[in-house]
């Protein structure tokens, strides 16, 4: 796919009558289309297909709305540093390979804001998000509050100091009703079972990204980084 399709955002262009037979579907289908554009072979450790898949995030977070303004905050930060790096030289960092070898030649990788950094937190969010979404379908009795909850122990709690964990438990008590939520996250012309099916091929999308991405920071010895540690 080349790279003049997309723009700082990482929005694909779309024609006029693209976006007309897109029109109704839920976010993660149209994440999900845009995620299977890339090639297996261009997928891995991608820094656009990274990007895009953080997208889809950001979405589902404004959805959930204030609860997980941290959360959020915190993923456009990184989305931003990463973005900035790709801007400099498109070509040579179109692989996080190179982002992380940059830094790591620097010594700046355990920096605060580095975007190795960056990276961690990104590949972090974006699996609590994926753990999100499969929670809520293999559990059906449990309330929101309960799906991010569980979610959030199993995914970032081991990473976060206590503040970060302190703010969480906060945001709990602003979470909206189970059922409204999945209502925001269907498309305007899909029930539960089409949202489900969106979501389990999102899943299966993501999961070799992710798997790549965690691969690559073991190998610089990034991935059990704290978000205490700077």
């Amino acid at each position: 796919m080349e790279q003049s399709k997309r723009n700082a955002g990482l929005e694909i262009r779309k024609g006029e009558g693209e976006e007309d037979g897109r029109r109704g579907w839920s976010d993660v289908r149209l994440a999900t289309e845009e995620l299977s554009l890339f090639k297996p072979e261009e997928k891995k450790v991608s820094t656009l297909a990274l990007l895009s898949v953080s997208n889809l995030l950001l979405h589902v977070l404004d959805k959930i709305g204030p609860a997980l303004l941290v959360l959020r905050k915190d993923m456009q930060q990184n989305i931003e540093r990463v973005e900035e790096m790709y801007m400099l030289n498109p070509n040579l960092y179109s692989s996080l390979v190179e982002m992380l070898k940059k830094e790591e030649d620097e010594r700046s990788s355990r920096k605060k804001y580095s975007c190795s950094r960056a990276i961690l937190w990104i590949a972090r969010s974006i699996t609590f998000s994926v753990t999100l979404f499969q929670k809520l379908d293999e559990n059906p009795e449990l309330s929101l509050v309960q799906v991010v909850e569980e979610t959030y122990n199993d995914t970032l709690k081991p990473w976060h100091g206590w503040i970060a964990s302190t703010a969480y438990k906060v945001a709990l008590t602003l979470l909206p009703e189970r059922e409204f939520f999945i209502r925001l996250l269907m498309g305007q012309e899909q029930d539960y079972d089409g949202l489900k099916q969106d979501i389990e091929f999102y899943v299966s999308l993501i999961h070799p990204l992710l798997d790549e991405t965690y691969d690559l920071l073991r190998t610089h010895k990034l991935d059990t980084l704290k978000s205490s540690n700077h």
